[in-house]
Parts: C-alpha cells; structure tokens; sequence
C-alpha cells in the first residue's frame, strides 16, 4: 500500500515566488544561466550555483557545501519561509498550450521504492546516483520533487478541485508562459482522507525523476544503516513528489539524431532496412508517423516512411512493443552499430513540443552535424506502466513527460 504523507515545506514567499523558481539546472544554457543570475537575486539558481558569487567553477563536495552555505543565507534573509504543520500541497501548472496538470506535493516513501510499490520504468547509473546521494546528504534537502503517477481517484480529484476554489497560496507566470498555482492543505480530516485513498493503491509509478528517487533511496538506506534509533518516522525515509492522475500525465517522443551510417553507403543502408521495414520515399514532404510500428526517416534531403515487416519481428515481452525499442533492435545496433545508447557519441536525442518536430529533424541533418534522423510515435501511459509492471526497463530517452516542474517552489528538508 502507497505510504504518502504530508509535510512541512519550506517555500518562498508569495511576493517573490516567481523569482525563485527555476527550470532544472541543466536545462538553461551557460548564457541563460549567467543572465538570469546577473539580473535576478531571487533565482534558485543562486544557490545550486554557488561559484557564480566568486566567477568561477566550483564542483563536487566543495560545490555541495556551498549550495547549503547558500540555501541558509536565503532561509536568514527571509526569501524562504517553513510552514509551522505538516501539508499536503495541491499544485497546478497551466502551460502555455493551455494544457492543465493537477496533483499534490507530498512526502513519499523510500521504503514503497525498495518493495516496489514505486515503480520504474527506466535505468539509472550508478555513479549519477551516488553522486546525486551526496548531494543530497551534504546539502540537507530536496527541491525538486520527483514527478509520479496514479491511477485516477475520485475522491482525491475531488479535494483538488474543492481546494483549488480556496484563494492559493501563490500564483506565478513563468518565462515560457506555464502559470504555477499552490494551495496548501492542513485540515487534518482532508489530510487523513488522502492519506487513506493512497494507501489503497497498490502501485504508483515514477515519470520522471528516476534519478532523483533512487539517490534518495540510497540516502535512506545510508541513514538507516548507521541509525541504532532508527524507527521508520525519520526524515529520510521519504522524498518529495508530485503526484497527478494517470490521465493528466502526457507524453510527447523523442527523436533520434545519427552521425554516420556506419561505413555504408545511403544505397546499401536502404537495403538493410528493407529487411525489417517496407520503406516508401516520400520525397521533401514532411512524414510524421501516426501508429506505432511506424517511424518516420529523413535521410540525403528526403523523408522516408517505414512500416515495421511484423512477420520478421518477434513480440516476445511489452518492451518488444516499443517503437524506441524497435528502433534500437531493428536498425541502431544490427545495422548503425549503436551498442550503448545512453554513452555513444554517435546518437543524440532532442524534442521539440509541436507538430514540426520531422521539420526540425531535417533542419539538424541538413545542417551536415547528422547523417539521418528517426521519429516515432510517442509512448502511451498504458506501455510505460505494463514495461514497469514486467520489471523491465524502457531505452533511454523514450518518454519525453510533461509537465515539467520547478526547482525551489516547494523544499523537503532532511
């Protein structure tokens, strides 16, 4: 049963809120960075970017103390506040394609991902997790929470929807137009009638942060370890999340960008693929595929597209399924020769949200950096949870997942 609790979150003020939030940190480019920490005093990206104060790069453990040397100057100088009462926090993101997302910022349980009750459906590495394990360790709080799924509730959209008639307790609009709302819930009938209905659910599912949650994890498997008073109620045992309805959760494709064919000619590449695809030049008009199995191919100022010979393919498990998947078993390693995709430097990934993603694929290898690009259609919510649900793990950069969330809007301490 999902264990999902409230708790005090340490957050702006209303009156600057829209100041200190910030996209993910490796999400701004060095000049963006640079810009929005020249002119704004308030961004969050003061703080996991502390070598700005003394213009230079500052990493590791060093770099980790100094992002807690900064997190304290905020919380003395009043910019963070700490609620007085555990919370649940019902937020709202508006995006600027009017898509609306609804959940709650929560505590949840490290303990639910050991057991599996959180479920993955992606890889991590390693090192990124010890890394990130220290980080946390050394810095003393979490800012952005990990963004996980249910199945949909009643009574829990019931709550959201009666709260978010109450004044919240901030409302900002962001540079790219995605308004944020916040309202928090401390009535402790309300908050024992949420806890109840997660504990019913048996799974909830990781969308993104995979990260995130299994450094946390690691976090708590440190902590418990060298606790001889280890009792479960500690901070560490939990992470924050946001948590939002299967149905709102959207997922958009990633694109696949290739340098070279591999030592083969165009003509030769063609023929390869024929064996595992009916391919059908469609000349310099744009194809995006419409049904799984089938991929679009920009290739030498055409675009291509190709129809998956099912007869040669063997569906074995929900993984086989997916077109990321085929992709990779079907062209990327037999013929491209792409054997890791997370570390080849051969391959690259990127998303553009709109209907001219194919555009851009052709832009990226008409400008000679890429020799062909791929697209497909994007993964459902169904094939994310049954791949979870067989303990299987998805390609990396197979889900491109909104919505995207913010750092410093709400933090969990540890």
């Amino acid at each position: 049963m999902a264990k999902v609790i409230p708790f005090k979150a340490v957050r702006p003020t209303r009156a600057i809120v829209g100041l200190v939030a910030s996209r993910s940190y490796q999400s701004y480019t060095l000049d963006e960075r640079e810009s929005r920490m020249a002119y704004n005093p308030y961004s969050f990206l003061h703080i996991i970017n502390p070598g700005y104060k003394y213009d230079q790069v500052i990493t590791g453990e060093e770099r980790y103390k100094l992002v807690k040397n900064r997190y304290l100057e905020f919380k003395e100088d009043g910019v963070f506040i700490t609620d007085n009462k555990p919370s649940f926090y019902v937020y709202k993101i508006v995006n600027r394609h009017n898509q609306s997302f609804n959940g709650i910022i929560a505590a949840t349980s490290a303990e639910d991902y050991e057991n599996d009750i959180i479920k993955k459906h992606e890889d991590t590495i390693e090192s990124r997790e010890e890394t990130f394990k220290t980080y946390l360790k050394t810095v003393g709080f979490n800012a952005e929470p990990v963004l996980l799924t249910y199945p949909d509730n009643v009574k829990i959209a019931e709550i959201i929807q009666e709260t978010q008639k109450n004044y919240a307790e901030f409302e900002f609009t962001m540079t790219y137009k995605d308004t944020h709302y916040l309202w928090k819930v401390d009535d402790e009938a309300i908050i024992k009638t949420i806890k109840d209905e997660f504990e019913k659910m048996n799974t909830i599912y990781i969308a993104d942060g995979h990260h995130r949650s299994a450094s946390s994890y690691l976090l708590y498997k440190e902590e418990k370890e060298n606790n001889a008073k280890h009792n479960g109620t500690e901070s560490y045992n939990f992470f924050m999340s946001y948590l939002i309805p299967e149905s709102e959760l959207v997922i958009h494709e990633f694109n696949r960008l290739v340098k070279d064919l591999n030592g083969l000619s165009k003509e030769e590449f063609l023929i390869k693929l024929d064996g595992a695809f009916r391919i059908q030049n469609r000349g310099v008009t744009p194809y995006t595929p419409t049904r799984p199995h089938h991929f679009s191919m920009y290739l030498d100022g055409n675009f291509y597209s190709l129809y998956l010979r099912k007869a040669t393919y063997e569906f074995k498990t929900s993984l086989d399924e997916l077109d990321a998947q085929i992709l990779y078993k079907t062209i990327l390693n037999p013929i491209l020769g792409i054997e890791d995709l997370r570390h080849d430097n051969r391959i690259e990934y990127f998303h553009t949200h709109g209907k001219d993603e194919i555009v851009n694929v052709k832009g990226y290898v008409d400008s000679g950096k890429f020799k062909v690009g791929f697209g497909m259609c994007a993964t459902t919510v169904k094939q994310m949870k049954k791949i979870a649900d067989e303990g299987l793990k998805m390609p990396p950069k197979s889900t491109y997942i909104l919505p995207k969330l913010r750092s410093g809007m709400t933090i969990y301490e540890f």
